[in-house]
């Protein structure tokens, strides 16, 4: 079942699996009012959000993708601050023409409170059916950020593969989570081994906050940020090589996942 419509802000595929597969900041476009508001160009905006994340999420079942640009909502932070209000909410960006109006706010704070709200009847279900479920939450993040042909940040503090899990329950979680991370280690990939690392960079934003509030006993996120090597941060050019190789190191780890989950 897909749910496509045009006034919701993300696409919403429901499967037949306790996996989901999340990408809040696949998105790039904004409402016409955001548009003329924003200072910001396209090409700026695309480099803080995380393209191609979307192709990941068919690695499980049940797929939320976000569609709209997290400058216009962030669905990733607390709704006090899932619109960027000051350049230091937004990597020092300066977002706005001028401040947005408290009705402009509003409305997008609207879509923030419908999304929430269908993730909360979507993951109901799933622990109403499955008992526990384990979610993918997809991002990526940018490692040139001085310019194009800038060396690449320091490796050693920056994994390929940042998993997070500052606000999972560990002692809960651990046999599933150790078992991921060493799957997606020693997935052959491309020739060799991706450097997957814990709690390095993100422990997870907002999103994987509130499930684990919302469902404790039952949900169990993996917030992954992916360094951009697969791609131009600032040409966004992709290769496409290993974008389809992530994808497939993703889904080398579904079958311990549900050995772990006892399914």
């Amino acid at each position: 079942m897909i749910n496509q419509q045009v006034e919701l802000p993300w696409l919403l595929e429901i499967g037949n699996s306790p996996l989901v597969a999340v990408a809040l900041h696949d998105g790039h476009a904004v409402r016409e009012e955001v548009a003329a508001s924003l200072a910001l160009p396209k090409h700026e905006r695309f480099r803080e959000e995380d393209p191609f994340t979307r192709i990941w999420t068919v690695v499980a079942d049940t797929r939320i993708v976000g569609l709209r640009s997290r400058f216009e909502v962030d669905f990733n932070r607390p709704r006090e601050q899932a619109v960027y209000r000051s350049p230091e909410e937004a990597w020092g960006l300066q977002v706005w023409k001028s401040p947005p109006s408290p009705e402009m706010i509003e409305r997008s704070l609207a879509q923030y409170d419908a999304f929430y709200a269908e993730v909360q009847r979507v993951f109901t279900r799933l622990q109403r059916r499955f008992g526990r479920f384990v979610v993918f939450d997809l991002h990526s993040y940018n490692h040139r950020r001085e310019k194009q042909n800038a060396p690449p940040a320091d490796p050693a503090t920056h994994p390929e593969v940042n998993v997070g899990t500052s606000s999972l329950n560990r002692d809960c979680w651990a046999p599933l989570v150790d078992r991921f991370i060493k799957d997606l280690r020693c997935f052959n990939f491309l020739g060799r081994q991706l450097d997957v690392r814990e709690n390095v960079r993100f422990g997870g934003g907002h999103f994987p906050r509130w499930t684990h509030q919302t469902f404790p006993d039952a949900a169990c996120v993996v917030a992954l940020e992916f360094k951009k090597f697969f791609m131009d941060e600032w040409s966004y050019e992709a290769d496409h090589r290993q974008l389809e190789a992530i994808y497939h190191a993703l889904k080398s780890t579904v079958p311990g996942i549900l050995e772990e989950l006892e399914l």
